[in-house]
């Protein structure tokens, strides 16, 4: 017996995390990108590409999300829905 494993790409994992906070209130883009990089730690995407990863896909799926990454010290959170 063969066993087949599926590839999965940093755009499929951010879509299936999406999709698993679909009925939380808002999704954190901190808090999924650090399960991403849980789940992937040799992804190379930048923490800016992973943010718009997940914005799009919250914007697909029509979750509202939390833009919580502070960039700057100082930054306040930005919640959009």
């Amino acid at each position: 017996m063969a066993s087949t494993f599926h590839t999965v790409t940093v755009e499929r994992a951010a879509e299936a995390y999406v999709l698993s906070r679909g009925k939380a209130h808002f999704l954190s883009i901190a808090q999924a990108i650090r399960a991403i990089r849980t789940l992937m730690p040799a992804c190379i995407a930048t923490d800016r590409e992973l943010e718009e990863m997940l914005a799009a896909a919250c914007v697909i799926h029509g979750v509202p999300v939390a833009f919580d990454v502070t960039a700057a010290a100082g930054a306040e959170p930005r919640l959009h829905s």
